[in-house]
């Protein structure tokens, strides 16, 4: 591996309007924020950036907002303020349970919300929860449902130059999380959300295979009887889920159903 020193540019704009204008303007730019899944990259020369656009100095990113329906997190959003902010443990309390778990104090201190969404890493907790939750992601060009946002493998439906600027999520307190953690990163080796809504149930799973996912069977289980014994005979396949030097497809498919059984103890505990 080559240790030159890559050579990019370093902007800070000040408004969301500039910021677009910078990464229109230069097509290999990227966006920083908390930089705790783009510096790794960078160091290890996976990605070589014409541009950095940091944009910590843009407010149409920052804040969190809760009403009677939803809780609405800007995309700089850090992990730690979401996990010590008691207005969302109340809201939203698996949520917050969900960031108190994140990786490593450093990373929560560091790391946010819109990053992580944007990166779409399968070891990362936060694409479960807007999945799960059926969070809308809000960027200065349109509003995406959580269905049509994660497409793959570190890939997301954002286009090119596009900011992600909110996360909209909709207040349901029967929300349970569960993730078996990598002991090393603390990134998801495999997990599952669970919330039940007022007509049925959605369950999302990460960490298990390349992209979050829904459960389809899992969903129609829970939504017939929103109970531990609905598990009882389920059984996850291996097929298609992640295998590596850590943990085999069949034995992530093992961890799927613990984790759904957690998941499911949290959600009937609110």
């Amino acid at each position: 591996m080559s240790n030159a020193m890559i050579d990019f540019g370093y902007v800070r704009p000040r408004s969301v309007a500039e910021a677009a204008k910078l990464l229109a303007d230069e097509p290999e730019a990227k966006v920083l924020a908390g930089g705790q899944s783009l510096i790794p990259i960078l160091k290890q020369r996976l990605a070589r950036p014409s541009l950095l656009v940091d944009v910590q100095a843009l407010d149409a990113m920052r804040g969190i907002e809760i009403d009677d329906s939803h809780v609405r997190l800007g995309a700089f959003t850090r992990h730690a303020e979401v996990a010590a902010n008691a207005r969302i443990a109340e809201a939203l309390p698996a949520l917050a349970h969900m960031a108190r778990g994140i990786a490593h104090p450093q990373v929560r201190h560091m790391g946010t919300i819109g990053g992580s969404l944007a990166h779409n890493d399968p070891g990362a907790d936060y694409p479960a929860a807007v999945l799960g939750l059926g969070a809308t992601i809000v960027t200065d060009r349109r509003r995406i449902a959580a269905d049509e946002f994660f497409t793959g493998l570190f890939d997301t439906a954002l286009a090119a130059g596009e900011l992600l600027l909110q996360i909209e999520f909709p207040r349901h307190r029967r929300s349970g999380y569960c993730k078996i953690p990598h002991p090393a990163s603390g990134l998801v080796n495999t997990g599952v959300w669970i919330t039940r809504l007022g007509d049925g149930v959605r369950v999302a799973v990460n960490g298990a295979s390349p992209c979050v996912f829904r459960h389809g069977e899992l969903e129609q289980r829970l939504a017939a009887h929103f109970d531990p014994a609905s598990l009882d005979d389920f059984q996850q396949p291996a097929q298609g889920l992640n295998a590596d030097m850590h943990t085999s497809a069949e034995y992530r498919a093992q961890l799927v159903e613990v984790a759904a059984r957690r998941a499911l103890s949290m959600a009937l505990s609110h």
